[in-house]
């Protein structure tokens, strides 16, 4: 769970006057046919903040019982390209051991303290590596990140597993280092 849903949910009871899981029974006795009948429900008789309902109603959404592998669900259509997210992954991880890897519904997350890089199946034919490697010239190879994702300075567009260099392998761990 990301921190920011952590303080929220943390909030909830002061900020809302019931803990989620009292938010939770009241919903779960309810039937909506759309997720903004139900946050129309929250706000008009309860008096919650649009924010407040809408995390409330996402939440009771959720299987609690069901865990999703996100890095599955990434590559379940781009299988050619798990190779490539196995070596990267395999590699990052002998850079050392506070190493944290964050699936996201897009792409992964990868952390010390801050993240450093991100591991993003594009297209069926590429995958991109996202670098945190601030104030570092681009290269044919290391573009500066564009559009890409904000949270990166720079990609790398991996479209073969030769195109994982030792290159790549030493921005990887000045990325990781930087990010200390």
């Amino acid at each position: 769970m990301d921190k920011a849903l952590e303080t929220m949910i943390g909030n909830m009871p002061e900020k809302t006057g019931k803990p989620l899981e009292e938010w939770l029974k009241i919903l779960k006795d309810k039937t909506f046919t759309k997720h903004s009948e139900a946050v129309n429900f929250l706000k008009t008789a309860h008096g919650v903040t649009h924010g407040f309902a809408n995390t409330i109603v996402h939440l009771s959404k959720e299987d609690k019982t069901k865990t999703v592998d996100l890095v599955a669900v990434q590559y379940e259509k781009k299988q050619n390209l798990k190779p490539f997210y196995d070596l990267l992954k395999s590699h990052i991880e002998t850079l050392g051991n506070d190493i944290e890897f964050s699936p996201k519904k897009a792409y992964v997350s990868v952390r010390r303290k801050k993240q450093f890089a991100i591991i993003q199946p594009s297209t069926k034919t590429r995958l991109d590596l996202g670098l945190n490697l601030k104030g570092k010239a681009a290269t044919d190879l290391l573009e500066n990140s564009g559009s890409f994702n904000a949270m990166c300075s720079h990609r790398v567009r991996i479209t073969s597993m030769t195109t994982v260099s030792e290159d790549i392998k030493s921005w990887i761990k000045e990325a990781y280092e930087a990010a200390g």
